[in-house]
């Protein structure tokens, strides 16, 4: 059932004799009075069973505090229990008496997954958004900047080699009567014994060869496990293993791959998983020269106070979790909360057209999806038009040609008319033949071809309005660069770059909203953060 704070205060209550030592306007300082205003019982009685059925369970007010505290942190299950045991500030902070012995560090675990499985997996997240909501430290701001980083995940890079054989482990674990299994028909190494294959690392043609049975193994062991009826672990298992074995490899010189040859490709696979034990990591890339493993954490946020306002945890790589796919989830939840605030007859800001909002971000979120997304949600996109590349260095591009929208038509520098497909190509062909701009336009023989987006137009309007307006530009070197601030905040702590302690999306996202959270409530603090008549205020 579920246990709460004690009314009373204890002989050795650490708030009452070594309170003071706590810095005033401070997060431990801040919780030491407000926790249970913040992270009410109530708000937590779900997870539990109705009073009287079993032991009591440590008091949400507290567990709930000390989430928020270690996310802010950074702080291990481990050094989190070594803090709540032996460091003032927490005990201060949680209500706990200076003799408290505090908890184990699997009493988070536990706390955590039964939050994660619950009807509300970001309860400590949405409890700060109602005091941002309440505090109006957002009202009349109506611009949003966005931006995303690389966060390290917390398992090591495999090679090739290393994911075959423990994707193949990981099935005999995983898969009821595989071991038994693998050991009748894969041949091309013990998986029982631990350690990698014994070979000549430095012989290629001993690597080919052992790469080779590898995957012969893994494709046969498929095949016999296709078909079986398997719980959700063991057909992940299975899927694992598929997907190891296809995404390295590559037939063997002279091979179809029939004949059970292989070798390592000699490209980085799309959307490459890096490691057995944490599938959802990823490899992306920064730029051309820094390339990073692990996760991506996307943020929104109010440019003038570094309220973030929006976060999501994502894999670092594919197109759903690209910078500008989440930016368009986020409008959607602007939009979404906006018409919630209007059916409840709440109040709208008054300045801006009807409420709308004005989205900053790079060059990344100039896709015509996400400026159609914005446009259609009734907001203003203020983001950095992308690089036209000409097909030939120096000479025409897209914007050259004029596009007549309703007679769906395109015209190029010549002069020269032709139709938009209905895939929205536009192919001139034999007009380029004897063209006289022909050297600054194409070097195909079959001459230019243009592909056009969907929203053509919209990158056309805005690739204009940049170039035109000195003012849009001010405006968003004015306010963009204010989000790298939030970013860096939710990225660092104390100069270090963090790095993910969780496997898996599910867990690393929470921990994002939980961090998110604690920075929303520091920032909160910072702007004289009160409780005033039964509701929250800023003094400052």
């Amino acid at each position: 059932m579920q246990g709460v704070e004690r009314a009373d205060r204890e002989l050795l209550d650490a708030a009452a004799l070594v309170g003071h030592l706590v810095p005033e306007g401070g997060m431990f300082a801040f919780l030491a009075v407000h926790r249970a205003e913040v992270f009410p019982d109530a708000d937590y009685a779900d997870l539990f069973a109705p009073p009287g059925s079993g032991r009591p369970s440590l008091p949400a007010t507290q567990m709930a505090a000390v989430l928020a505290l270690q996310a802010l942190h950074d702080y291990s299950d481990r050094e989190t229990a070594e803090a709540v045991r032996f460091d003032v500030r927490w005990k201060v902070a949680i209500g706990a008496p200076l003799d408290d012995p505090g908890f184990d560090p699997s009493s988070l675990v536990y706390w955590r997954n039964r939050i994660a499985r619950s009807e509300r997996p970001y309860r400590v997240n949405d409890a700060v958004r109602k005091i941002v909501e309440q505090t109006g430290v957002l009202k009349g701001r109506r611009r949003r900047a966005v931006d995303s980083t690389i966060l390290a995940d917390a398992v090591a890079t495999q090679d090739t080699v290393t994911q075959l054989v423990s994707a193949i482990r990981r099935a005999a674990r995983e898969v009821p009567g595989a071991a038994e299994k693998i050991a009748q028909v894969c041949t091309g190494h013990d998986y029982s014994r631990p350690g990698k294959p014994k070979i000549d690392w430095d012989d290629p043609a001993a690597k080919d060869t052992l790469v080779s049975a590898l995957v012969s193994d893994a494709n046969v062991l498929v095949a016999v496990l296709d078909g079986e009826d398997l719980d959700e672990r063991g057909a992940s298992a299975v899927a694992l293993l598929a997907l190891v074995a296809g995404q390295d490899v590559e037939p063997a010189e002279g091979s179809d791959g029939r004949d059970g040859r292989w070798r390592i490709a000699r490209k980085v696979a799309e959307d490459r998983v890096i490691s057995t034990v944490d599938p959802d990591a990823r490899h992306t890339r920064k730029s051309p020269e820094a390339r990073r493993d692990g996760y991506r954490a996307h943020v929104a946020a109010e440019p003038g106070t570094g309220i973030i306002t929006d976060e999501k945890l994502t894999k670092a790589a594919g197109t759903e979790n690209s910078d500008a796919a989440v930016a368009a989830e986020f409008v959607s939840a602007e939009a979404a909360g906006e018409g919630a605030a209007a059916s409840r007859g709440g109040d709208r800001d008054q300045d801006g057209a009807d409420g709308q909002l004005a989205w900053y971000g790079d060059s990344a979120y100039g896709t015509g999806d996400l400026r159609e997304a914005i446009t259609g949600a009734g907001h203003e996109a203020v983001i950095k038009p992308g690089p036209l590349k000409p097909a030939v260095e120096g000479g025409f591009t897209t914007d050259d040609f004029t596009v007549d929208t309703a007679a769906r038509t395109v015209t190029c520098p010549a002069g020269i008319t032709r139709h938009i497909t209905a895939r929205n190509a536009v192919i001139f062909g034999a007009a380029c033949r004897s063209c006289p701009l022909r050297q600054g336009c194409t070097t195909s023989k079959d001459g230019r071809t243009l592909h056009l987006h969907e929203h053509d137009s919209l990158l056309r309007a805005a690739r204009a309005a940049w170039t035109a307006g000195p003012a849009l530009r001010q405006d968003y070197m004015r306010h963009r660069p204010n989000v790298e601030r939030a970013v860096a905040q939710v990225a660092t702590w104390r100069g270090r770059r963090l790095k993910l302690r969780y496997r898996g999306v599910t867990k690393n996202n929470a921990w994002l909203k939980h961090r998110t959270a604690a920075l929303n409530l520091r920032i909160l603090l910072s702007r004289g953060l009160a409780r005033r008549g039964g509701a929250w205020v800023l003094t400052t």
